[in-house]
């Protein structure tokens, strides 16, 4: 098998758990309440912020012009639906405060952009592409043989943007491009980057449940 099946194995579990969260079973029939979705937007709007700069910096550490132009590509699109998704929603984006959930999260993933092994980062940037390529299709597949579809789904617009063949598309070159690193990388590496999918992929679920919480910080 390769390795981001291996990968993707491994993380079985979390993804179960991902699935009958509640946070997506409300988000699939219509019932999450608005308020928890605003919120959730609002702190995604804070994550994509550094998901896009960690984006960057894997197109800086990229050592192939298409990785260079797929990591670009993929920080720029990370921004504009950041604008165009979030800000559609969320009133007032400029007083939202990340959350202890999105700070450990974004840490993680700015952490590995600055240690410089690419491969790494690579591994832990794949999770966010792959997890919500998973979900969002799942979920316009059964929203759309639904009574109303998708343009009368209260969430729709959300759906539909990570059900987008083209996003399929990117995660699928994410994909392909992580395997490439990973077969070419040293047994040391090779643990490096199953370490940083593992915890990306831990943070995601973590992400779902801090938004149904309306999670704030302790103190």
């Amino acid at each position: 098998m390769s390795f981001s099946t291996d990968c993707w194995s491994e993380i079985a579990p979390i993804r179960t758990a991902i699935d009958a969260h509640p946070f997506l079973t409300g988000l699939e029939d219509g019932t999450l309440p608005r308020e928890l979705f605003v919120g959730y937007l609002a702190q995604d709007a804070l994550y994509l912020d550094a998901y896009a700069r960690a984006l960057a910096a894997a197109a800086a550490q990229a050592r192939t012009p298409d990785d260079v132009v797929f990591w670009a590509g993929s920080a720029r699109e990370a921004i504009l639906v950041e604008r165009q998704l979030h800000a559609s929603r969320v009133a007032d984006l400029s007083v939202a405060t990340a959350s202890a959930t999105t700070t450990a999260y974004t840490n993680h993933l700015l952490a590995l952009a600055a240690g410089g092994c690419y491969e790494a980062l690579a591994a832990g940037l794949l999770p966010c592409f792959w997890i919500y390529e998973d979900v969002g299709s799942r979920l316009l597949d059964r929203v759309t043989g639904a009574p109303g579809g998708l343009a009368d789904h209260p969430f729709g617009d959300w759906i539909g943007q990570y059900g987008d063949p083209a996003f399929a598309e990117s995660t699928r070159t994410a994909i392909a491009l992580v395997d490439r690193l990973a077969e070419a990388a040293a047994p040391e590496i090779r643990q490096l980057m199953a370490a940083a999918f593992r915890t990306a992929s831990r943070y995601e679920w973590m992400f779902w449940d801090a938004a149904y919480r309306a999670e704030t910080w302790p103190i």
